[in-house]
């Protein structure tokens, strides 16, 4: 402490829980039309040639190359790259970094999806620090846990889903091909975009099923940061640098997380029942981008620790408005699957802040107490995704009993998700909420 000029020694004692948050979010501009100011961003950064890596499907109707375009035309030079892999796994983006490794560009620029936005981190990545392997940066057990080398390249995030909130956190979501294609992350602050451009326009033309399943991943992000173990229930960390991204429910996370639950409860429904409903997408941006900057620090939990091995194990499923090409289930209803088994789980360790997340999504708690709500929170979740004729659990894309075993062995991987859960989990409780997904 410093009062009048010196510092003085406070002898405090030493506490047995963590007492300091952190939190971290990159500048957003956000609004209709914010993609015209694109190439002004770019220059203002001090950016003179950019890689814009785009959604194929973008590439295909013409917006990557309007996107493109607006950018040249404030003196910035654009290489494109659309070959993005929905879903994209470790050796997507190892072979999209050895293709473009002759490219020598200031910055990057990402448009589309979380797929999107995360492959882009990878290429800033692995065009930054060449040499570097993808296995060198996964999340422990499964890879090597390794750090960010140093700052990154310049990347500016530009949103056309309301989802997975890529543009405001500093992780990355992939798929491993030696594993089976089970999905696990890299998190790393300087993985973080400088830069969050939020379009709301750019929402309008994702089909139904993207919409839905873009809005489950918004929805599970809120209830996940929102129930997730609080950081103050943890061991002060030995160094500073030992604290990670993930630190927790906290006071700041928490402000982000209730109103992202308030927009999807109001206007989830409307974004996929009406996709020209401008209001319900605005608010559906604003949900996704307030929902990332709570769990992009507070982190999630069991349904994302348990979405992971049902997206990467998946056998031939193919999610209707994807135009896929290869089996697979997207991120959100691979998430919303299992949220409602999940949640009844954690119900126990904060009857108050379960049955809050349920209320802000439009819950009547008239009658309901702790003692009576476990069921609330699970049934609100379940009603929203039926209402936006959604997947009710993992056995709407392939999987029996006879799958639970791989399937709990792929969740006990992600330990950095399982360490914020609010109840320890083991293989027993694993199996147990992913039987009861089987059907919803």
């Amino acid at each position: 402490m410093i009062a009048g000029g010196n510092i003085v020694e406070i002898n405090l004692p030493l506490s047995v829980h963590e007492e300091i948050i952190t939190w971290n979010a990159p500048p957003m501009k956000f609004g209709v039309g914010a993609t015209r100011e694109i190439g002004y961003e770019l220059v203002r950064a001090g950016l003179r040639s950019v890689l814009l890596v785009a959604d194929p499907h973008l590439s295909r109707t013409g917006a990557a190359g309007r996107l493109a375009k607006l950018i040249e035309q404030d003196g910035v030079a654009v290489e494109v790259f659309d070959r993005v892999r929905i879903e994209p796994t470790d050796t997507s983006c190892t072979e999209a970094a050895a293709e473009l490794a002759h490219l020598d560009v200031d910055g990057y620029v990402a448009f589309g999806g979380g797929s999107t936005i995360d492959t882009a981190k990878m290429l800033n990545l692995l065009g930054s620090y060449p040499g570097g392997a993808v296995r060198d940066y996964l999340n422990k057990p499964v890879g090597a846990g390794a750090a960010v080398p140093g700052p990154l390249k310049p990347l500016v995030a530009v949103p056309t889903t309301a989802g997975s909130g890529s543009e405001c956190t500093a992780m990355v979501a992939l798929g491993i091909t030696g594993l089976g294609g089970l999905k696990t992350g890299i998190s790393n602050r300087e993985l973080r975009p400088s830069l969050a451009l939020v379009d709301p326009m750019n929402t309008l033309t994702a089909p139904a099923q993207v919409t839905a399943s873009s809005g489950y991943d918004v929805l599970t992000h809120a209830c996940e940061s929102y129930t997730a173990r609080p950081y103050d229930r943890r061991a002060p960390y030995a160094s500073p640098a030992d604290r990670p991204l993930y630190i927790g429910a906290n006071p700041i996370s928490d402000v982000w997380a209730e109103q992202a639950l308030k927009l999807v409860g109001r206007f989830l429904r409307r974004a996929v029942l009406n996709p020209h409903d401008v209001e319900a997408r605005i608010a559906m941006s604003q949900a996704a981008s307030f929902a990332a900057m709570g769990f992009g620090n507070a982190g999630t939990h069991l349904p994302h620790a348990c979405a992971y091995p049902v997206a990467g194990l998946v056998r031939d499923y193919l999610p209707p408005g994807y135009g896929a090409e290869h089996a697979m289930v997207p991120h959100g209803s691979a998430v919303v699957s299992t949220a409602a088994a999940a949640f009844a789980f954690t119900y126990p360790t904060a009857p108050e802040r379960h049955l809050r997340a349920a209320e802000l999504l439009g819950a009547n708690l008239d009658g309901i107490t702790a003692a009576n709500g476990a069921d609330v929170l699970p049934a609100t979740l379940l009603s929203i995704v039926a209402d936006t004729q959604g997947p009710l659990g993992i056995g709407s894309f392939g999987y029996t009993r006879r799958d639970l075993a791989a399937l709990v062995d792929g969740a006990l991987q992600q330990q950095r998700l399982l360490v914020c859960c609010p109840r320890q989990a083991d293989a027993e409780d694993l199996h147990r909420i992913l039987d009861a997904s089987l059907a919803g």
